[in-house]
């Protein structure tokens, strides 16, 4: 039977997160489902959960006035959604919708930062893996942005 600690175990972003903080980390965890074409969070709202999509497809969107919504990066399978609830003000930077229908695990933001605030250890190391993340996003969206209008190096 799969369990969400099992599951959280064998994800590579959690890869090597000892057994203490796996159990931990696993008390925030619920599994969520998203139809297609609905919005899992708008820019703007408050950044309460990040995801990890097991299912799916997962378009990270950012409005230009000009534009209209301008997808930035496609998430799928495996891949991690959202960090804003690791900075505060704890507010997402970017709409993101459900391309087809999506299956994942939330993990509670709220939860999570009350974790790291009594155990610190597991702060650090949950901000180290995500500091991975936020590196590629940046660089994704800067990319996409220099692709968008046309600038080349």
């Amino acid at each position: 039977m799969e369990t969400l600690e099992r599951i959280l175990a064998e994800h590579p972003f959690f890869k090597d997160l000892s057994d203490p903080y796996l159990k931990l980390v696993t008390g925030c965890a619920s599994n969520v489902r998203f139809e297609p074409d609905k919005f899992i969070f708008r820019e703007g709202e408050e950044a309460d959960q990040f995801y990890l999509i097991r299912q799916g497809r997962v378009a990270l969107q950012v409005f230009l006035p000009d534009r209209g919504s301008i997808t930035v990066e496609t998430l799928e399978e495996g891949d991690i959604l959202g960090w804003s609830w690791l900075i505060p003000p704890y507010h997402w930077h970017f709409d993101a919708r459900a391309l087809e229908l999506t299956r994942a695990i939330a993990l509670d933001g709220r939860c999570l930062r009350n974790k790291c605030e009594e155990d610190r250890s597991l702060g650090y190391e949950l901000l180290k893996r995500f500091a991975h993340i936020m590196e590629d996003r940046l660089s994704s969206t800067r990319l996409q942005l220099l692709d968008l209008y046309g600038v080349r190096s």
